[in-house]
């Protein structure tokens, strides 16, 4: 399986910005979409944010218009940019590799080890 290193995240106040990152280990990372998941406390982890293997990107109402995910294929590496953060987006966030089939995306294969982003009101 593909391991998922990630980095950033951190506390901001509301309003503010972070970015994420996750580095795949494998080159096989071209081939796939990769998606971003959180989870809050006492919550359901649920998707942020996918883009597949093309570039084209699919985000959750919550985020639309202030989060951006992007890949790099030549470094194996997804990013999620984080804008105009709200106390509602603390979580941990998690990348993962992913494949659509008939429009419908789903995640496989490890989990990231997480991140916490933690936006202060």
């Amino acid at each position: 399986q593909v391991q998922l290193v990630q980095s950033g995240g951190g506390l901001v106040e509301a309003g503010g910005s972070l970015n994420l990152s996750c580095v795949a280990a494998k080159s096989i990372f071209t081939i796939y979409a990769m998606a971003w998941y959180r989870q809050a406390p006492g919550k359901q982890r649920e998707l942020v944010a996918s883009i597949d293997k093309t570039g084209d990107t699919n985000y959750a109402e919550s985020v639309e218009g202030r989060f951006t995910i992007s890949r790099d294929n030549s470094k194996n590496t997804v990013y999620l940019q984080m804008a105009n953060l709200e106390p509602e987006d603390t979580a941990v966030y998690y990348c993962t590799q992913a494949y659509y089939n008939d429009g419908q995306l789903t995640r496989f294969g490890q989990w990231g080890q997480g991140t916490q982003v933690t936006v202060s009101s």
